[in-house]
């Protein structure tokens, strides 16, 4: 693998689950445009930029490429923008909701995710082909984790930047699905989308970069014919995943507190109404801080939940 990025001009920075990996291309070369493919959370902005300043050397950072808009993937963007006043492109079919800085259709408002704006300057539109390090990538829409996520792919080098559609255990949490819409049908077209395509490594969106793309594709569908089968069971999953973000952002929080977070996160109070309403929500979150506890995710001390990490 290492080999096929150092063809490619690529570096991968990876990053801890509370942030996306990092794809920083153009260092190798003066005559290639310096490209960073998504930026991390905002929590993480100081240390990106000191990452990338000390991997340019000194050289300007002139894009920055956004997967998906998510917190994780571009909350570095900002940062990034007044250390470098980069140009940014996201998704196209988020162009309007960053122009006029929507946070409720960017998804920060309704699961108390931070992001401070940043301006977009370009989009990235599915079906055309980017120039990284003097490679053509391919642009390819990913819906079922975010409905407006891309992955790229480089035919020749058989390379995928995959964000969160595929990661070596399966993929991210399936957001439409928690709203009351549906999105496991998006997320089997993707993994078909992907399973057509040759792919000798894989970059995901959090985790190490990995080989077998084959077994990741057939976990990836075990997986989700697991969630089909039992939608409360992501639903579950994906309420345990929030608190953990909240919990990896804020370190330590007081119980009560914790639960008035969860109780007024407008996602979350959603997920608790279509799948478990039949549960009180104070018992219900009980259950949760229990079971993150018991898998060593979360800690309690008397009254205050830790993160473990």
């Amino acid at each position: 693998m290492i080999a096929a990025f150092e063809k490619a001009g690529l570096i991968v920075l990876e990053r801890g689950w509370l942030s996306s990996n990092n794809i920083l291309f153009g260092t190798a070369n003066p005559d290639h445009e310096t490209v960073l493919v998504d930026t991390g959370y905002w929590t993480h902005a100081p240390q990106t930029v000191a990452l990338v300043r000390r991997l340019l050397g000194g050289r300007p950072l002139q894009r920055i490429v956004n997967t998906h808009l998510h917190s994780d993937h571009c909350g570095g963007n900002h940062a990034l923008q007044q250390a470098y006043g980069c140009a940014v492109d996201v998704p196209a079919g988020e162009a309007d909701n960053v122009d006029r800085w929507d946070e409720t259709m960017l998804t920060y408002r309704e699961t108390g995710q931070g992001c401070p704006r940043f301006e977009r300057t370009g989009v990235l539109q599915a079906g055309t082909e980017i120039e990284l390090a003097g490679r053509r990538w391919q642009v390819i829409a990913s819906p079922g984790h975010d409905p407006e996520s891309m992955v790229l792919y480089e035919p020749e080098l058989e390379l995928l930047i995959s964000a969160d559609a595929l990661w070596e255990n399966g993929f991210g949490i399936v957001f439409p699905e928690l709203e009351g819409s549906s999105g496991f049908d998006a997320v089997a077209a993707t993994l078909d989308r992907l399973a057509a395509l040759r792919v000798r490594a894989v970059i995901p969106g959090h985790g190490p970069a990995f080989d077998d793309f084959t077994g990741a594709i057939g976990r990836a569908r075990r997986r989700l014919d697991a969630l089909v089968a039992d939608p409360s069971r992501h639903a579950r999953h994906a309420a345990k995943v929030m608190i953990k973000f909240h919990l990896m952002e804020l370190q330590t929080q007081p119980r009560a507190a914790l639960g008035a977070w969860l109780e007024a996160n407008a996602l979350i109070a959603g997920v608790h109404r279509l799948h478990f309403g039949d549960v009180p929500f104070g018992a219900w979150f009980d259950t949760l801080i229990g079971e993150l506890c018991a898998s060593g995710a979360l800690r309690l001390r008397g009254s205050v939940v830790e993160d473990a990490a």
